[in-house]
């Protein structure tokens, strides 16, 4: 009887802890296989390589403190699932507290990645979520991998629009990282604005997303400034067919500061097929050409599976 009471004890106990707090597990495994060929000062050289195309596991949850307060917390790990090995600092892709409410929400502590790369390169990088070989290579991330022991602020959607602002403790040189981002949704039409800054370095870019169909076409802008003079303008595009999608993007950066054969264009191609919601096979060639003459492309078959 008393083992009974002990056992239900213990249920109504864990019953209470998890009406009190939701925890979830996520990832992807996302795995390539890949011919490469890399020319640099005029010399090539081709392989065949397994890559990892940032896979991750997570762990995420949300507490209801009452009158519409809630904690939360993000812990990301980036793996290498090609060696089993870790692909970057423990919790390195995440791990922020958060406190939220009607008002917004704010975060603290480590998060790489900034909220203006997620609102315009990341957003139309659509073939492959912007991971591995066929990666945005011109794209500025002046503030990315900048923004740890950071906090940030992010609006409430207000009529499809919504903005965050980001800032972190000095780093060694004496800088402090400032970003500032914006999202804009009115039915087919997505719009993105993200300002970068991290000492003299600057990056202003406005990105544009609109689905007629079976078919997204979508793209960005960026004008970079003062130690980070450029411009840089990439196209993407989407058709979608049953379970099919066909993609196409092109990017080209110019010259950075005007210095001669620093700028390069990037061209890729891809096929995905959905499998389920969470599974997909796909392929991809992408090249990108250095004005220097450095060139890069890969061929490549791939398995992504969300969970």
């Amino acid at each position: 009887m008393k083992r009974t009471l002990l056992i239900a004890s213990l249920a109504l106990v864990s019953a209470s802890a998890f009406a009190q707090s939701n925890v979830t597990i996520y990832g992807r495994v996302n795995v390539t296989v890949e011919r490469q060929k890399t020319t640099v000062g005029g010399v090539s050289t081709s392989v065949y390589e397994v890559e990892n195309n940032s896979s991750r596991i997570g762990f995420k949850g949300t507490e209801d403190l009452g009158g519409g307060l809630k904690a939360g917390f993000v812990l990301e790990h980036g793996f290498d699932p090609t060696v089993g090995t870790a692909a970057s600092r423990f919790w390195g892709r995440e791990s922020t507290v958060s406190l939220a409410g009607n008002w917004g929400m704010i975060r603290l502590g480590n998060m790489p990645a900034s909220e203006a790369y997620f609102a315009t390169a990341d957003y139309v990088s659509m073939h492959n979520h912007d991971t591995g070989t066929s990666s945005d290579a011109l794209y500025s991330f002046v503030a990315t991998g900048q923004l740890q022991n950071s906090i940030a602020y992010n609006s409430p959607n207000m009529g499809g629009f919504n903005f965050a602002v980001q800032t972190a403790e000095r780093n060694s040189s004496g800088s402090r990282p400032l970003v500032i981002a914006s999202n804009y949704d009115a039915g087919a039409l997505h719009l993105g604005l993200g300002f970068e800054k991290l000492a003299d370095a600057k990056s202003l870019a406005l990105r544009a997303l609109y689905e007629m169909g079976a078919f997204t076409v979508g793209g960005y802008y960026e004008r970079g400034s003062g130690t980070n003079k450029v411009n840089n303008i990439r196209l993407a595009g989407m058709y979608a067919l049953g379970a099919s999608e066909f993609h196409v993007n092109f990017g080209k950066r110019g010259d950075t500061n005007d210095v001669a054969d620093t700028g390069g264009k990037q061209f890729t191609l891809g096929y995905n097929y959905n499998l389920s919601k969470r599974t997909k096979l796909y392929g991809f060639y992408t090249k990108l050409n250095q004005d220097s003459g450095d060139k890069f492309s890969s061929l490549a078959a791939g398995i992504r599976h969300n969970f």
